[in-house]
């Protein structure tokens, strides 16, 4: 986390369930060893045993909150987002309306979403104070920029594209005989057994993803890699606020941030990309986030 502020980052994204509270003390001992201006988003919602609608309640809410705000050793957070709540909540004002009730609390100062599907973010943005939400967008997950993107951009709503290397096929270092970890979604949530499938690989058949990455491989400009172009490629539209990657060491951190000194991508690239995700990917994904 250090060597991204070096780099210039100053935006994390993180949860109340991210190691238990564990993310959001990091960061909280991180903008106090360095005192730079650094912007923190969190998430709630997901502590909740069963995922239900009923669940977002005030008292849950507010409980939630007050450990995030404690975790992070500040008395208001900066920007509060409801974790891929039930589809049901957003057809429920009296939520967005406890969430505006927090906010005149002073215990956050804006609050936005995180989405599974495009459906749930057009209905979010239909609340004048949801003012940022986060989805799943990156070369494999085309659909947002149809109808979502101009609406968010139209509204000035903020977009926090996440899963931006489709939990690391778009790395290029993954492989058929790639094995993960028990414990790692990539091995447990491969067809949605455990949590929504397209957080995992974004929902592509894992062969299928491997067969796309290679197409994707003579793309890549001399002395880039895969990723960098993936998260370059995101970095083309304009309604996108932010990426955010996730880095396991300073070497990582700075091969994403390099991505963003990339020259953008010329015609013929967008082009291709479009596609390979209209022969491999389209009929997979598109219909169902």
């Amino acid at each position: 986390m250090h060597r991204a502020v070096d780099l210039g980052v100053n935006f994390f994204d993180t949860a109340d369930v991210y190691g238990d509270g564990r993310s959001e003390r990091l960061i909280a001992r991180l903008k106090k060893e360095r005192g730079d201006e650094i912007h923190v988003a969190t998430k709630a919602g997901r502590r909740l045993p069963a995922q239900t609608a009923a669940g977002y309640s005030r008292a849950n809410l507010t409980a939630f909150i007050d450990r995030s705000l404690q975790n992070l050793g500040t008395d208001r957070l900066e920007l509060l987002q409801l974790h891929c709540p039930p589809t049901e909540v957003y057809y429920l004002p009296e939520v967005f309306g406890i969430l505006d009730d927090l906010v005149s609390a002073g215990k956050l100062l804006y609050y936005g979403v995180s989405v599974e599907k495009v459906e749930e973010a057009l209905m979010a943005i239909e609340y004048p104070n949801v003012m940022t939400v986060q989805i799943v967008f990156n070369m494999f997950r085309h659909r947002p920029t149809e109808l979502f993107f101009p609406e968010a951009k139209r509204r000035r709503v903020g977009i926090l594209a996440r899963v931006p290397l489709a939990s690391g096929l778009l790395t290029g270092k993954l492989r058929r005989e790639t094995r993960f970890d028990a414990a790692d979604h990539r091995q447990f949530n491969r067809h949605g057994e455990a949590f929504d499938r397209g957080e995992t690989f974004s929902g592509v058949d894992y062969d299928s993803g491997l067969a796309a990455v290679e197409q994707l491989r003579p793309l890549v400009p001399l002395g880039a890699t895969l990723s960098q172009l993936a998260l370059r490629w995101i970095l083309m539209f304009d309604a996108v606020s932010c990426v955010i990657p996730g880095a396991k060491d300073p070497q990582q951190v700075e091969d994403n941030a390099n991505a963003a000194a990339l020259p953008p991508l010329t015609d013929e690239q967008m082009a291709a990309v479009r596609r390979i995700y209209d022969e491999r990917m389209r009929s997979q994904v598109h219909c169902r986030w």
